[in-house]
C-alpha cells in the first residue's frame, strides 16, 4: 500500500506576533501619556536649568543667579518650608555684613514678619523699618530694605500683593488712606527698580485688621503699622 504523502503545515503568520507587540507597546504609551496628564501640576512650579559654570538659570533665561539668591528663590517657592526656616530666610536677604550702621540685626528681627500664606509667602514690614511715623514715604532705610528683595523679585514671575495696614494712633491721615499710601509707595519703587508693573495688586486695609488686640503695648502696635509683601509663588492645584 502507497505511503500517504504527507501535508505541509501553512507557514505561521508571524507577521502576527510582531503586530500584537506593536499594538501592546502602543495601548502602554498611551496609558502613560494619560497618567502623566492627571499629574498634580502643582508640582511643576518652576523650570530650571543647571550648568557646570553658569548656576541656576530662571525659566526667563535672564542671566546668572548665584547660590545666594538661588536658595533665597527656593525658600519663597516652598511656602510649607518657610515656617521652620525664617530665620535662614531673614539672613539670606539681609546678612549682617550689610546693613548699614542706623539699621541693627536685632531691630531687623523684632520688625519683619515672615508667613506662609495658602497662595505663597509674605515679608511683614512694621513701619519702623519702612517709613517715618506718620509718613508714606520710603525712608532711607525703606529703601535699603525694599531693594534687598528686589534681585529675587526680578528671578521670579510670581504674582505680588502689596498690602497696608495701620491704625488709629497716627493722625496725619485717615487709616485707610495711610495704609494704602503706604502700599503704594512700596509698589512705586519696586516699579521704578525694574519689577514688572503687571505683577502687582494693591490692598489697603487701615486698621481693620490688627495682628494682636491688645493695642495698648507698643510692641502690638508697631506690629499692626505694616506692609505685607505676599509673593503668591504657591500654584493651585490642577495650575501650571
Amino acid at each position: 500500500m502507497a505511503r500517504k504523502k504527507k501535508e505541509n503545515c501553512p507557514p505561521l503568520a508571524l507577521w502576527l506576533v510582531t503586530f500584537s507587540d506593536l499594538v501592546t507597546l502602543l495601548l502602554t504609551f498611551f496609558v502613560l501619556l494619560l497618567t502623566m496628564s492627571s499629574m498634580d501640576n502643582s508640582v511643576l512650579t518652576r523650570v530650571t536649568l543647571h550648568t557646570a559654570d553658569l548656576g541656576l538659570l530662571d525659566k526667563r533665561g535672564s542671566g546668572r543667579v548665584n547660590a545666594k539668591e538661588r536658595l533665597i528663590i527656593d525658600l519663597m517657592e516652598r511656602p510649607w518650608e518657610v515656617l521652620d526656616k525664617k530665620q535662614r530666610l531673614k539672613d539670606l536677604l539681609f546678612p549682617d555684613d550689610e546693613l548699614p550702621e542706623e539699621i541693627e540685626k536685632s531691630d531687623l528681627n523684632d520688625n519683619l514678619e515672615v508667613l506662609a500664606k495658602p497662595d505663597g509667602v509674605a515679608l511683614v514690614f512694621t513701619d519702623k523699618l519702612l517709613f517715618a511715623p506718620g509718613s508714606s514715604e520710603l525712608s532711607s532705610r525703606g529703601q535699603f530694605v525694599i531693594n534687598r528683595l528686589i534681585p529675587m523679585m526680578t528671578q521670579t514671575r510670581a504674582p505680588i500683593n502689596i498690602a497696608g495696614y495701620t491704625d488709629a494712633t497716627e493722625a496725619s491721615q485717615t487709616p485707610l488712606e495711610l495704609s494704602g499710601d503706604r502700599a503704594l509707595s512700596v509698589l512705586t519703587y519696586l516699579v521704578s527698580s525694574g519689577v514688572e508693573n503687571n505683577r502687582f495688586s494693591l490692598s489697603a486695609y487701615g486698621d481693620s485688621a490688627p495682628v494682636r488686640d491688645d493695642l495698648g503695648r507698643p510692641a502690638a502696635s508697631d506690629m499692626n503699622r505694616r506692609v505685607e509683601i505676599l509673593l503668591k509663588t504657591a500654584r493651585p492645584i490642577g495650575g501650571y
